[in-house]
């Protein structure tokens, strides 16, 4: 049975169909016709579930698509583009997972040596790159257990999170965190997790290559709502953004896509406050645990 798509990535495999509808109707071709030109024994019926999005086309195809409808090169590698990330677009966590939580950790490895700009806006959590180990330990350990993941490997994951930390000491990147207010008050671990965890955050904070903004609960907004998380990632040839949900995640890569995550994100950097008016709203549920 295939994975599961998320209904954006299955919105944008349907706007990749819809385009070579139209490039179909715009060469004057019928299903049938494009059919017999490529050469596909299943006929319209091939070509009628790639335009209503039941079957992702795959780049063979897609290059004998346009070479029936003589479509320009310039064209061609623009949708083939298109298909590649619509193609690595979503993953469920069981996938990506399926191997360890220490081999997923790893993958990230390369990524985070290579950003020259890493973007992260949390609603939920402290952001991976700025936890404790045992902040770490508790997430990864859950994580676990809500994947049904047979391979016991949160030590070993754990360490590889750590040793990724040491990308935030790289002299050409800059790292950026903006987390709403609430994030400081949530307590998903032990009370004594979370006060090392806040200490952490103001000790982190004052590296030369990290920036955190906090958004107060009680600011005027003035029409920007909270969004949902969101990783967004420069790379020497490409902008990546990331959305994890509950069961999977999503990696956007079109222009258009991250254009809007990086609007969404000056809309909300304007909103926080950084330096020592964190480290006050910090104080807050700092001083709150240790009364306790």
């Amino acid at each position: 049975m295939p994975a599961p798509i998320s209904s954006s990535a299955q919105a944008a495999r349907q706007r990749l169909a819809d385009q070579l509808k139209e490039i179909r109707e715009d060469a004057g071709l019928t299903g049938r016709e494009l059919a017999r030109r490529a050469g596909w024994t299943a006929g319209v019926a091939k070509v009628s579930r790639i335009e209503h999005g039941h079957r992702p086309i795959s780049v063979e195809d897609l290059r004998t698509w346009c070479n029936a409808c003589k479509v320009s090169p310039e064209r061609v590698a623009e949708l083939i583009a298109e298909l590649r990330a619509v193609a690595s677009m979503w993953a469920t966590h069981q996938q990506l997972n399926h191997v360890g939580l220490k081999a997923r950790q790893e993958k990230l490895r390369d990524k985070y040596w290579s950003v020259r700009l890493h973007r992260v806006y949390q609603t939920k959590y402290i952001p991976g790159l700025l936890q404790t180990r045992a902040l770490t330990k508790h997430y990864l350990t859950t994580a676990r257990l809500e994947q049904h993941l047979d391979i016991d490997d949160v030590v070993a994951a754990v360490d590889s999170r750590m040793e990724r930390q040491r990308c935030l000491n790289r002299p050409n990147a800059r790292w950026l965190f903006l987390i709403e207010e609430d994030v400081l008050w949530y307590r998903p671990a032990s009370d004594a997790v979370h006060i090392e965890q806040l200490h952490y955050l103001m000790e982190v904070m004052g590296r030369p290559t990290v920036s955190l903004g906090v958004i107060p609960r009680g600011i005027a907004r003035h029409g920007v709502n909270p969004e949902e998380s969101f990783t967004m990632s420069s790379l020497p040839d490409s902008v990546v953004v990331t959305v994890e949900l509950v069961s999977g995640t999503l990696t956007l890569s079109q222009p258009y896509e991250t254009r809007m995550y990086a609007e969404a994100w000056t809309r909300l950097f304007d909103l926080a406050v950084h330096g020592e008016q964190v480290r006050e709203l910090i104080r807050g549920p700092l001083a709150a645990l240790e009364r306790s």
